[in-house]
């Protein structure tokens, strides 16, 4: 096959994963937030694990023991043997693998002195930062720092500009809230003085009505005893 011609295939393969919509496309490896999913995403790893381990097992003449416990605490295993037999080859092993494992977690003297230098490196730069042993710096270096130290403060004052932002737009939108309640609260008021008002009229009302009914009924007391 010529060069052309696999550049060619390659190619035309790459545009049918591109544009064609059932291409499967990679999973994000996160939790799982849906309980459902989750448990079925669980059952078809898990059967797919155990069979891995089946294919494995036959393939490399293997011992493979394999122990899982699902969220809701369920146990699931397979083994291709017995799993007390394989428990029983494994024990043996465990004091080796703590003994290399605090082996491993035991920092080396290497390390231990690439960290110290890394350290002492950056305790340096921050005193020069604060101002601190400049001496036995030289014009560059001085210069460099200078740099560096009105780049700093370019990003300090840039962020300190979009906090102030963000705190007068936050007292801006508190201001008109608290402008809307304050008229809303003033139509309220307005229509509770209307209210008394009318009811004001209507009993101011009622009584010239029952002030006139009264005079009304004492001259006719008169008048009937006069008659």
């Amino acid at each position: 096959m010529s060069a052309r011609r696999a550049f060619l295939i390659l190619y035309t393969r790459v545009e049918i994963e591109e544009y064609n919509p059932m291409v499967r496309s990679r999973i994000q490896i996160k939790k799982i937030e849906n309980i459902a999913a989750r448990q079925v995403t669980f059952s078809k790893r898990r059967r797919g694990l155990f069979k891995k381990a089946q294919e494995l097992s036959t393939l490399c003449d293997a011992q493979i023991g394999l122990i899982v416990f699902s969220s809701t605490g369920k146990l699931h295993n397979f083994s291709t043997t017995r799993m007390s037999q394989i428990i029983q080859r494994y024990m043996p092993h465990t004091n080796n693998l703590d003994h290399q494992l605090d082996a491993s977690l035991q920092p080396q003297p290497e390390d231990c002195a690439i960290l110290c230098k890394e350290v002492a490196e950056k305790n340096r730069e921050l005193r020069q930062m604060k101002g601190e042993g400049l001496e036995e710096l030289g014009i560059e270096e001085l210069a460099k720092l200078e740099k560096k130290i009105e780049r700093s403060c370019a990003r300090v004052r840039h962020m300190k500009d979009v906090k102030c932002e963000k705190l007068i737009t936050g007292l801006k939108q508190k201001g008109c809230k608290l402008a809307q309640h304050n008229k809303r609260l003033k139509e309220k008021m307005s229509e509770v003085a209307e209210v008394h008002t009318l009811e004001n009229q209507s009993s101011s009302s009622s009584s010239k009505h029952s002030s006139y009914l009264q005079n009304y009924n004492a001259k006719l007391d008169t008048s009937l005893k006069l008659a």
